[in-house]
């Protein structure tokens, strides 16, 4: 039973940044939606990280209780973290079966971490994985080149436009929010 479909999305603005996931989960073989509301954006390290998969959803849940042991370990620091994660991804034989992605991110960094030991930070401050992450990525290019939009709306937007083009995602948002220091975040539905 492999489920499928996931679009998650991270815009970082200097201190600031929101990630975003939809809510769809597929049933790969009937192409059947089995839930609209899925959570795949989850805050970690007392809130200071934000952490959101594709794949699988059993690997990736397994992914991310080890990444979030891998926080802990080193004490919050995200680059450490994501490359540990990696490692031990790339070498364990367990680990090395489970398929997903995973983009995480503090104040400081925006990262993708896969299972084949890569850890990326992109130039541009915008990653996206799933099924829809082409079509937010390029949707929150473009709302980021052309218009003073803040990460949280960026990120909302964009995600808005891959689900209306995608069939594996839905507009039922998840967007969680790292403001500036010393700024209230929200996270909503």
């Amino acid at each position: 039973m492999m489920t499928r479909g996931t679009t998650v999305l991270a815009v970082k603005k200097g201190p600031c940044g929101a990630m975003g996931g939809d809510g769809q989960v597929t049933l790969e073989a009937t192409k059947t939606i089995l839930k609209h509301r899925a959570r795949k954006v989850h805050r970690l390290y007392g809130g200071k990280v934000l952490a959101g998969f594709a794949g699988g959803v059993a690997d990736a849940m397994a992914l991310m209780e080890r990444f979030e042991e891998k926080l802990e370990q080193h004490r919050g620091n995200l680059m450490r973290a994501a490359v540990e994660l990696a490692k031990d991804w790339r070498g364990d034989k367990v680990l090395r079966r489970l398929e997903a992605m995973m983009v995480v991110m503090d104040r400081e960094h925006l990262l993708m971490v896969s299972g084949n030991g890569e850890v990326v930070e992109p130039d541009d401050d915008i990653a996206a994985v799933g099924s829809g992450g082409p079509y937010a990525m390029a949707a929150a290019k473009a709302l980021a080149l052309h218009t003073e939009m803040s990460p949280r709306e960026i990120v909302t937007r964009a995600m808005r436009i891959a689900a209306s083009i995608c069939v594996y995602t839905n507009d039922a948002l998840t967007v969680e929010e790292l403001p500036a220091e010393g700024a209230g975040g929200r996270g909503e539905r």
